[in-house]
């Protein structure tokens, strides 16, 4: 299913720390290796405050690793000079979690849409009407809201905009940074369908950003776990319900709640708090809520290891 050949986007042994007050270092994400394939999407889920956003942040150039390097079809990004890094930018685009906050207010549809490829000179002034109809046509949306405000609209309907607007400049890569968290249930099926649609039709690769596990397994490709800016599992989407079988992945996938679950069937949470990034313990970093935690744990910080073709985890139970 995934194939080396096919790799877009490869993150290795990524690491970003932030300095901190009392001389401390807080490490937001720690030794991230990671593959984007052409045409599947990665979805990358966990806890708030995991280091999710931040990762991609890196991913698409937002903010740079303090180590590791970001390979795009095999060429480091992370030192390229500021002019061919700002037009590698064009294959990378991201959807915000708030479209409106990612909009100027001030600014009408039609302008919103066709502001890349006015910045990247690949539009003429003439031409910006007729490319803003067919993006809104792209995204499923009537021609009548090209000369309306972001305020005018419902959420879905920005998040829609949002949409086009990064896919404007055809990007090879888009990234959803919990795109959907904002919308209402009925409207995150309806954007998640549009996005699996475009996907087909451009053959794109995304990644998406969610703190919902059973959101993010019904349409993603692979799922990477995350937890205190360590990935724990790496495991194709279909596999998550039957095959993880890492502790964290399981108590995730325990604490769901669904309409269709038996009367007998026990909702668990995930006991304990997550630890501070700042005091980050020797060892396994989930230890001090894992029920299988062992004196190895607590010593050894576990490595992830494929345990099946395309199945990976970071757990001393499965050397």
């Amino acid at each position: 299913m995934f194939h080396e050949s096919d790799v877009v986007l490869k993150a290795n042994h990524i690491v970003k720390q932030f300095s901190a007050p009392g001389k401390k270092v807080l490490t937001a994400c720690s030794d991230i290796s990671l593959n984007v394939y052409k045409g599947k999407t990665l979805g990358i889920v966990g806890e708030s405050g995991c280091g999710k956003s931040t990762l991609v942040r890196m991913l698409i150039q937002m903010d740079a690793p303090t180590s590791g390097e970001i390979l795009c079809h095999g060429r480091d990004i992370v030192h390229l000079p500021e002019k061919e890094k700002r037009l590698n930018r064009q294959n990378m685009q991201m959807v915000f979690q708030d479209p409106l906050a990612s909009f100027n207010p001030k600014m009408k549809i039609i302008d919103i849409l066709t502001e890349p490829l006015m910045n990247f000179k690949r539009l003429k002034k003439s031409e910006k009407e007729k490319k803003a109809k067919e993006l809104l046509g792209m995204v499923e949306l009537s021609e009548d809201f090209l000369y309306r405000y972001p305020h005018s609209m419902s959420g879905g309907q920005r998040q829609r905009v949002g949409i086009a607007r990064a896919l404007s400049l055809e990007p090879e890569v888009l990234v959803c940074d919990e795109a959907t968290s904002a919308l209402d249930v009925s409207i995150q099926k309806t954007i998640i369908e549009l996005l699996v649609k475009l996907q087909k039709e451009k053959d794109i690769s995304i990644v998406f950003i969610c703190h919902d596990i059973a959101l993010i397994q019904a349409f993603a490709h692979q799922i990477a776990v995350m937890y205190l800016g360590h990935i724990v599992e790496v495991i194709p989407g279909e596999a998550v319900r039957t095959r993880a079988v890492h502790p964290y992945t399981q108590a995730l996938l325990s604490s769901l709640f669904s309409i269709h679950m038996e009367q007998n069937c026990e909702i668990r949470s995930i006991e304990g708090e997550v630890p501070s990034p700042l005091d980050v313990l020797e060892g396994c970093p989930f230890q001090s809520r894992c029920s299988f935690c062992g004196s190895r744990c607590r010593t050894e910080k576990p490595k992830l290891r494929e345990i099946r073709p395309g199945h990976q985890a970071a757990c001393h139970r499965f050397g």
